[in-house]
């Protein structure tokens, strides 16, 4: 079990023992992190699961694929560079003290 910390938009910290082969939102829900809304439960159809991945884990997740990157365009938060959605991305053991940032507001 990786252990990640999903911050807030205020600086507070949550670190977990994140479940692999399950994805960061599904995570952050299990252990009842506020900043993923997560309305339409994993389905990529909602941007309430947006977040930010840090530069240095982005290459160990998979590629953003058209339909993520069509739905970020709906984020309450201004998309930048590292903007995902939560659901998905797989945790793996190579996720292992990764660092995901929560905007401010998710709708």
């Amino acid at each position: 079990m990786p252990n990640i910390t999903f911050v807030d938009a205020d600086g507070t910290r949550h670190e977990v023992a994140a479940k692999a082969g399950v994805s960061l939102m599904e995570n952050a829900l299990t252990n009842n992190i506020d900043g993923i809304e997560a309305e339409c439960g994993g389905s990529c159809m909602c941007a309430t699961c947006h977040c930010f991945i840090d530069e240095e884990y982005a290459a160990k997740i998979p590629a953003m694929e058209s339909d993520e990157d069509e739905m970020l365009g709906f984020a309450a938060e201004e998309r930048r560079p590292g903007s995902r959605l939560s659901c998905q991305i797989k945790v793996t053991d190579d996720l292992e003290g990764m660092v995901v940032q929560l905007p401010a507001e998710q709708n």
